[in-house]
């Protein structure tokens, strides 16, 4: 049974739209420009395939970069066929991935509880305590060679074993020290029951291939794959798909589109949509029409894209769909040139203040990078306009939050030194003690306690504030009661009186575990096992999401899958976009066409206004209008 949402998805759909979402058996590639309400044809091919599946109950699977992305086709499917939502697999590589070692690690000899390292300073200290260990052992090894985890994680992206790194020529010098220091890194990772980021696709790619039978399993029960972005996948993404496939597999419904491909760096190639073609012996639709734009953007971002030549041959160009347009046509898209960065800052600034604090939350701020970005929110902020620069964060800002992660991993890692370590220094940081983790665990070791319970008995002959006793009076719940003691702690961190700099990290984590949790709670179930949600939670940026009144400032990699109302793109200049490295490789040179790239998925993330500006010096040095701009025939 499917819900009048769903029927009425299908109804709106296109001719070709709908001839996606009936696509039956058998490898599709589906081009889908910007705006084509591609993960609309996604959520109502997966809906569609949960009610025809009903019988034999099995499962779907769909694949995507962001969480942020899973989410959303999440909330659709759930919306459209919430009786069957739950056999829809819907998550990114890496959380799925996390999934299948859940299930299978153990063939690997990775427990069901691992951790996830995802901080870069959880990855070195464990190269520090294996490089130690080695050299304890007596073996050849100095502390300097930390410097080889960079080349452990090429190793790992390229899908390369310890056992083969001293062979794969991937390195041009040092192969064979780099690969005894990845061997040793690799087994102090099992000693500590851990995964770092690098190792997730790796390890399903080797239990793919060296467990075919698991692989073959899920071909069983999930017998229609969908990947979301699949131009952004990279070599070792696309042969962990291949490896699960076995040769045989040829359900797969890839959505792609070249002319959006900004992560040539991780591997992301256009000759990728050709080689999974030919793989799997896939047919192709292309969904053409862009109903996000206004015509004159859609027409605007034809031009541009022309000039690339790394681009499907036969491609078709982005018809404009837009009917219902909020602006008059001279508002659509504007260019903007200022003498100055600074007098560009300052231009930008003024016109969206302009927009009233009511349009704010629907404007986007986009660069080519972050140092474009922070003296525009200065001066913004001179002019009484909120906003942010998104941006990734690992971990969570205030010593509340980071106390409280930390110890929900002490309750299922009770030995793990590192986490307690930080359960004891944020906790300090909070109430102001000053216990020594190492003389906490010395104690415990003696005693034949627990770190945490050694701790929290050392805590009872302290005097500490009221909100460390409050902490402590509900860390007895997160073993059974996490979602609870979650909601406890966010109320008693918000009645607590902090100072200026604290209460604004304090609340900023706060929105930020609030949408994560109940994100992770739609993916794996509000009763999940709490070493699933930590596992998850690994995988998440712990960045808040905007306020409704704020302007969101976002490089162009960071706003690929995003739209907004009024968007603006500034420093539209020669070396600045495109860039200096990219002028100096050659007009026609694979990172010119990226960077055009990134300029097309810049220009068609904008709703109803699109705002080009570049000005004629930047930091003292003169600069000519981006050759884009020439190209979109916006300037001579």
């Amino acid at each position: 049974m499917s819900t009048k949402a769903f029927q009425l998805a299908l109804a709106q759909a296109t001719q070709i739209q709908r001839e996606a979402i009936e696509w039956d058996s058998g490898a599709l590639l589906l081009v889908a420009g910007p705006g084509s309400g591609k993960t609309q044809v996604l959520t109502c091919r997966i809906a569609r395939l949960l009610t025809t599946t009903v019988e034999d109950n099995s499962r779907i699977l769909a694949l995507t970069f962001t969480n942020k992305a899973a989410d959303e086709m999440r909330v659709r499917v759930q919306d459209f066929v919430p009786e069957h939502y739950e056999r829809a697999s819907i998550g990114t590589f890496h959380s799925f991935c996390t999934q299948v070692l859940r299930q299978h690690g153990v063939h690997l000899g990775i427990k069901p509880d691992f951790a996830v390292y995802g901080l870069e300073a959880d990855r070195r200290a464990v190269l520090e305590t294996a490089l130690l260990r080695a050299r304890k052992e007596g073996k050849n090894i100095s502390p300097e060679d930390t410097r080889y985890l960079a080349a452990i994680d090429r190793f790992k992206t390229l899908l390369i074993e310890p056992e083969a790194a001293a062979e794969s020529g991937v390195l041009a010098s040092d192969e064979a020290p780099a690969a005894e220091v990845y061997r040793l890194y690799e087994e102090e990772l099992r000693r500590a029951n851990a995964l770092d980021f690098s190792s997730m696709i790796l390890e399903v790619f080797r239990l793919a291939t060296k467990f075919p039978g698991i692989a073959a399993r899920y071909r069983r029960s999930h017998p229609f794959w969908l990947i979301d972005e699949f131009q952004d996948t990279n070599d070792a993404q696309f042969r962990l798909i291949n490896a699960l496939a076995g040769g045989e597999f040829r359900n797969v419904f890839a959505v792609a589109d070249d002319d959006q491909i900004i992560y040539q760096w991780n591997g992301a190639s256009f000759r990728q949509l050709r080689r999974f073609t030919e793989t799997f012996a896939a047919s192709s639709l292309q969904l053409p029409t862009n109903f996000r734009c206004p015509p004159t953007i859609v027409e605007a971002a034809n031009r541009l894209v022309a000039y690339n030549a790394q681009r499907t041959a036969q491609k078709q160009p982005l018809l404009a769909g837009k009917v219902a347009l909020k602006l008059p046509a001279e508002k659509h898209l504007r260019v903007l040139h200022f003498k100055d960065d600074s007098q560009e800052c300052v231009g930008v600034s003024e016109d969206i203040a302009a927009l009233g604090r009511g349009n704010w939350g629907s404007v986007a701020v986009l660069a080519r990078n972050r140092s474009m970005l922070d003296p525009l929110q200065q001066t913004l902020e001179a002019r009484k306009v909120r906003s942010f620069i998104s941006q990734r964060r690992d971990d969570f800002l205030s010593p509340e939050f980071r106390w409280m992660v930390a110890s929900l991993y002490q309750v299922i890692r009770p030995l793990d030194r590192r986490n307690f370590a930080i359960v004891v220094e944020s906790f300090n940081r909070i109430c102001e003690t000053e216990l020594a983790p190492e003389e906490i665990i010395a104690t415990s070791e003696l005693s034949g306690r627990s770190y945490f319970d050694e701790w929290l008995i050392t805590l009872r002959r302290r005097a500490i504030p009221e909100i460390g006793k409050e902490l402590l009076s509900r860390v007895r719940e997160i073993k059974d009661r996490y979602y609870d003691f979650i909601d406890q702690v966010i109320r008693c961190f918000s009645a607590t009186n902090v100072s200026l700099s604290v209460a604004e990290d304090l609340a900023e984590d706060v929105r930020a575990w609030e949408t994560i949790s109940g994100e992770i709670a739609r993916q794996i179930g509000a009763r999940a096992q709490l070493e699933e949600f930590l596992q998850e939670l690994a995988l998440r940026s712990k960045e808040p999401g905007p306020r409704r009144d704020t302007v969101s400032l976002m490089t162009i990699h960071g706003a690929k899958g995003r739209e907004f109302d009024f968007v603006y793109v500034i420093g539209l200049a020669e070396d600045i976009m495109p860039s200096f490295q990219s002028r100096k490789r050659g007009d026609r040179s694979a990172e010119m066409e990226e960077e055009r790239r990134n300029c097309f998925v810049a220009i068609t993330r904008a709703k109803e206004s699109l705002t080009l500006s570049w000005a004629s010096s930047y930091r003292g040095f003169p600069k000519q209008p981006s050759r884009f701009l020439r190209e979109m025939e916006l300037a001579d």
